[in-house]
């Protein structure tokens, strides 16, 4: 796909909790193509100790508003800069990068999304793509606390919503891997994005269950175009780097302990 480098105009900056924070971007032009589960790379001005271009998932696509959004974390210098963007400045943004999630090859298959603090960014706009196809997904989506839990209105729209807290404060007690939705449903894809752990125990539970299972790698990815190496994950193919080859990746590619 085709690559681009632009200035997108802040439509909005909306600081969902103390830590995460929804801006929409647009341009002029029509916004090109962009898969479920590619990311961007924002240039960040302002921050003196921020060199280089931070990794963004696309979370979602309004192409009649022709919107794109990012769904940020700021828990760094570059994100916390990122936090403090008003309507009408300017972000200088590559995308889209990287592979997409795999659509289902017939829309009465049972998919479900499984997603983890920011992980769940990504998941909105899939979620969104498997319902316009006629495939409505569930979304499985944990957290420490109830406050934790990010965009509970939008992934309804699209899917039924399944939630874990670690406190008990909001859906079932525990993680992803115990909600008795698993016990429910005899799903043929999994999709999961969020900490490492819990795409492991995610990824563990599908090879056991011989389910199709792909996750989106946070590797740190500073170039977005394979060059600086910053990314590399190994696999049974050798090393790879995460911006180019993923970061959607089948599981049966990693050399994780499943």
């Amino acid at each position: 796909m085709k690559k681009y480098v632009s200035d997108l105009k802040v439509v909005s900056v909306e600081h969902i909790n103390d830590k995460y924070v929804l801006i929409k971007l647009t341009q002029d032009e029509r916004l090109p193509e962009v898969l479920p589960g590619q990311f961007v790379e924002v240039r960040v001005d302002g921050s003196p100790s921020t060199f280089l271009r931070r990794p963004i998932s696309v979370n979602f696509v309004d192409y009649a508003a022709n919107e794109l959004w990012l769904l940020v974390a700021a828990v760094g210098d570059g994100t916390r800069r990122l936090a403090c963007l008003q309507t009408g400045d300017v972000l200088n943004c590559m995308f889209p990068l990287g592979n997409g999630f795999t659509m289902p090859s017939s829309p009465g298959d049972k998919v479900l999304l499984v997603g983890g603090g920011v992980g769940v960014a990504p998941l909105l706009y899939f979620g969104k793509c498997l319902n316009d196809a006629g495939c409505r997904p569930v979304f499985l989506l944990g957290a420490r606390s109830g406050k934790d839990l990010l965009m509970l209105e939008e992934f309804r729209k699209y899917g039924r919503v399944c939630l874990t807290t670690e406190d008990g404060t909001e859906g079932e007690r525990g993680f992803v891997t115990n909600h008795s939705v698993l016990g429910e449903i005899r799903f043929d894809r999994i999709a999961t994005c969020g900490p490492k752990p819990m795409m492991v125990a995610v990824a563990k539970y599908a090879n056991k269950n011989g389910i199709e299972c792909e996750v989106s790698l946070e590797n740190m990815m500073a170039c977005g175009l394979g060059a600086c190496l910053c990314c590399v994950e190994k696999t049974v193919k050798g090393n790879v780097c995460v911006c180019k080859e993923g970061p959607v990746i089948n599981i049966k590619q990693l050399l994780w302990q499943i």
